[in-house]
């Protein structure tokens, strides 16, 4: 298995590390070549509109959409499940999404980078306890479709869920030094291409 980590912008090589800590090999994507590369992809946090532009400047928005629409596996977090959202609160009206999952998203609704946080999850089924989840500058999944499972929460709001072979959490993973959502996402098989809703 090869795990492509989108590496546009945003907090890829953390990804990439977090793999390798798991025994799994994953690189960076940039390109198209690079992306038709990998089995399952991650679409990293970082700034979603600066990440909608740079996808049109390296002209990956036609190759990642043909790649969700196979049914690849796909791991959104934080601006990742901003731009896999079905509707973006917040955004710009030019920004480019790939409306995976049938749920809206309201950028930064936790606050600015000095409102980050940190805070423990409960995650259905994820084995050995709580997940320790790093929110910065956090979007918030504010409605949510009834093909979209949640599979935890924050003050009554869905912070990482599932849809087929798609995942998105609104906090970073790969900031945690626990890799067991890394190991969940791995384990997800490849979907029919037909998660949107």
């Amino acid at each position: 298995m090869k795990v492509g980590v989108l590496a546009l912008q945003g907090a890829f090589a953390a990804h990439v590390a977090t793999f390798a800590s798991l025994g799994i090999a994953a690189f960076e994507v940039r390109s198209a070549e690079q992306l038709a590369e990998a089995d399952r992809l991650v679409i990293p946090g970082g700034e979603s509109t600066t990440m909608s532009l740079m996808l049109q400047r390296s002209e990956l928005v036609g190759p990642l959409r043909e790649y969700l629409d196979a049914g690849h596996p796909v791991f959104g977090t934080c601006a990742g499940a901003i731009l896999l959202a079905s509707r973006i609160e917040g955004g710009r009206p030019d920004q480019i999404g790939f409306p995976m999952l049938d749920m809206t998203v309201r950028r930064n609704d936790y606050g600015r980078q000095r409102e980050s946080f940190e805070t423990d999850l409960a995650v259905t089924g994820l084995q050995g306890g709580d997940f320790h989840a790093v929110f910065i500058r956090a979007p918030r999944i504010t409605q949510w479709g009834g093909s979209v499972e949640v599979l935890a929460t924050i003050d009554g709001s869905p912070a990482l869920v599932r849809c087929g072979a798609i995942m998105c959490s609104t906090f970073h993973p790969e900031l945690a030094g626990d890799p067991r959502l890394h190991e969940m996402f791995v384990s997800i098989p490849a979907g029919t291409g037909d998660e949107r809703s």
